[in-house]
């Protein structure tokens, strides 16, 4: 085989990834878009609201604005934090957790018509415990609390997102 043969093959190749790309509709994940401008979140504070306030406030489309001046409320009246024992060995201790974290929201327009009904959001991820590396173990399930938050986070963003009318 000629070598400007294999080269012109490979060229060919590098062209037609991009173009195989466009063609299957890929597209990176722009910001959402939004039915509405301005958003209340109301809630007991917690570190999850902080997040979804910056979030929402990030897409750069809608404003987080006081309940008097918005179209919509998003109201989260739980945020809660669960740990629960999964496993024991055989002495009794614990050697794995469940961490949950919980959040149930719902979002409704200033006139009071329910736009998503009361919703429940569960994220969960496993754990395991070793008494010796109480320290590590401790870090590793905030880091883990922070993930599941996120996640959450997101969700709910998407959800907002597909709101397609007031």
């Amino acid at each position: 085989m000629a070598p400007t043969s294999f080269l012109s093959r490979r060229r060919l190749l590098l062209l037609a990834a991009p173009a195989a790309l466009a063609a299957c509709g890929f597209e990176l994940r722009k910001a959402p878009n939004f039915a509405f401008s301005t958003v209340y979140v109301g809630g007991a504070e917690s570190p999850l609201l902080t997040e979804l306030r910056r979030s929402i406030a990030a897409s750069g489309a809608v404003q987080v604005v006081p309940v008097e001046r918005a179209q919509v409320i998003l109201d989260v009246p739980l945020d809660q934090r669960e740990k629960v024992v999964v496993a024991l060995n055989s002495t009794g201790q614990v050697r794995e957790f469940q961490l949950r974290t919980r959040v149930k929201f719902r979002l409704r327009t200033a006139q009071g018509k329910e736009l998503i009904p009361e919703t429940e959001l569960l994220q969960q991820r496993d754990i395991s415990f070793n008494e010796s590396a109480v320290l590590a173990k401790e870090g590793e399930e905030n880091l883990l609390y922070r993930d599941m938050q996120t996640d959450i986070v997101q969700q709910l963003m998407r959800r907002l997102a597909a709101i397609k009318a007031l």
